[in-house]
């Protein structure tokens, strides 16, 4: 990135945003990383607008000294998704964070950008509502809707895709559109909304978001359920949800990711593969949605179902669950993660995740397996040293064969973590050039300089020369 054009725009924008405008090696450096294993690159400068107007302000100011525009949530992606790879001005979302309005009546709410999944859901506590898609890590909104993510819910409340209902989207140029409807449905033009969810921060700035909220249940039930074998507690998902039995959570934990949870989290689960559920509904149903589930477990090797229904214990074993990155972590002094996804059709999760164990025991690696097994979605966690070129080449080796073996069964190489940096050329084998290329069109149109998160997605799309 030029700096002299990184300059004038610091100057450009300095009156109006002050203390807002960060430009020190220090502040910058908070933005330089993620919870991604691709590396740290530091912006050339931040800023922190408070509204949709400043945003269009930032925007075009951006635009017109030829500077990149990189959207920043709260740094939690995990392909590289927010890294400023061009340099250029981050685009610091997270000041935008009041939730606009909750219509109980409609079942919605409007939030900015910056709001969290547990900010949101602590806001609708009164009104006995919630968010359901819960990705894990206490993501902001826009990053979410920019990643397509989902999580542990989306086997009965689906992902971001089916939960936004409407956005607003800052273009490359500093207009301002909206797109969709505060309705259920819509045959009305082009689904604009869903090209911008998942198009991470390439095609537009997401300000605001509509978003569909659900009845929080009368009745919760939540347990934990070691089983003899992988194959054995995979079945049982598969025969789960094949049976429709409305689970609402349905996670696999392997006995690597047990290991490293119990450590971490100080609990005492069986170090066995081992399905974390979550039942909602009325009290008889949920009992009912047990009783049929541990029928089916008890054919397949389950052990004893460890119930978790008051809020406390099931708030407990879910942070657990959703401490197992960090946990993964701690288990190798010095040690990075690598956190990798695919997600297949559920009848071929089986053979999937067998063959992922099979291969990293064959090269030798610490990597714990875990998923949202409910939709055919799961993790592997590569647990490396820094400076161990073996073990990363070998982790390269295994995150490839799962992408292959996933799009030979018709799958997909994210579920949720998006393209990013780390999967550009893995969007391609999934696609087809074609179609790739048409993505790009899209690009093109929208972003003709190319200023919008460069170098996701598409490798090469480096900013225009102006």
């Amino acid at each position: 990135m030029a700096q002299e054009h990184v300059r004038a725009l610091a100057a450009a924008l300095s009156d109006s945003f002050a203390d807002r405008l960060l430009t020190s090696p220090a502040a910058l450096a908070q933005y330089a990383g993620s919870e991604s294993h691709h590396g740290e690159r530091a912006p050339d400068l931040v800023v922190r607008p408070q509204s949709v107007e400043q945003v269009q302000q930032i925007v075009r100011a951006a635009a017109d000294h030829g500077v990149p525009v990189v959207p920043w949530g709260a740094g939690t992606s995990l392909e590289g998704n927010a890294a400023a790879v061009a340099g250029g001005l981050c685009l610091d979302l997270s000041a935008m964070d009041r939730v606009l309005e909750v219509s109980a009546d409609d079942l919605l709410c409007v939030v900015e950008p910056g709001v969290t999944r547990e900010q949101l859901n602590a806001e609708l506590r009164a009104t006995g509502l919630f968010f359901p898609v819960d990705p894990g890590a206490d993501a902001t909104l826009g990053g979410m809707i920019a990643t397509r993510a989902s999580g542990t819910n989306a086997v009965r409340y689906g992902t971001m895709r089916e939960n936004v209902l409407a956005l607003k989207v800052v273009l490359a140029d500093g207009t301002l559109i909206r797109t969709g409807s505060r309705a259920r449905k819509s045959s009305a033009g082009y689904d604009l909304t869903h090209l911008f969810a998942g198009s991470e921060g390439t095609l537009g700035i997401i300000v605001e978001a509509t978003l569909r909220l659900h009845g929080l249940p009368e009745a919760v039930l939540a347990g934990t359920w070691p089983f003899e074998t992988l194959d054995g507690a995979i079945q049982t998902v598969i025969a789960t949800i094949q049976s429709g039995i409305p689970v609402a959570r349905m996670e696999l934990l392997d006995p690597a990711a047990i290991r490293a949870c119990n450590r971490y989290a100080q609990l005492d689960l069986p170090e066995r593969p081992t399905l974390f559920i979550e039942l909602h509904g009325s009290p008889a149903g949920v009992q009912e949605q047990l009783a049929m589930i541990q029928a089916i477990g008890a054919e397949l090797g389950g052990g004893e179902l460890a119930r978790a229904a008051e809020t406390e214990a099931r708030a407990r074993l879910w942070k657990a669950r959703h401490q197992a990155l960090p946990a993964a972590r701690a288990m190798v002094p010095g040690a990075v993660t690598w956190v990798t996804d695919v997600c297949v059709p559920i009848s071929r999760l089986a053979e999937a995740i067998a063959q992922a164990q099979s291969a990293i025991a064959e090269k030798g690696l610490l990597a714990p397996i875990l998923g949202h097994v409910g939709d055919g979605n799961f993790h592997v966690f590569f647990v490396l040293h820094p400076d161990d070129e073996r073990a990363w080449a070998a982790a390269h080796e295994v995150n490839d064969a799962m992408i292959e073996h996933a799009l030979s069964v018709g799958g997909t190489c994210t579920g949720e973590h998006g393209i990013g940096i780390g999967k550009r050329e893995a969007l391609v084998r999934e696609h087809g050039s074609e179609a790739v290329l048409l993505m790009r069109r899209i690009k093109d149109e929208l972003d003709p300089n190319g200023l919008l998160n460069p170098m996701k997605l598409f490798g090469d799309s480096l900013p225009r020369a102006r």
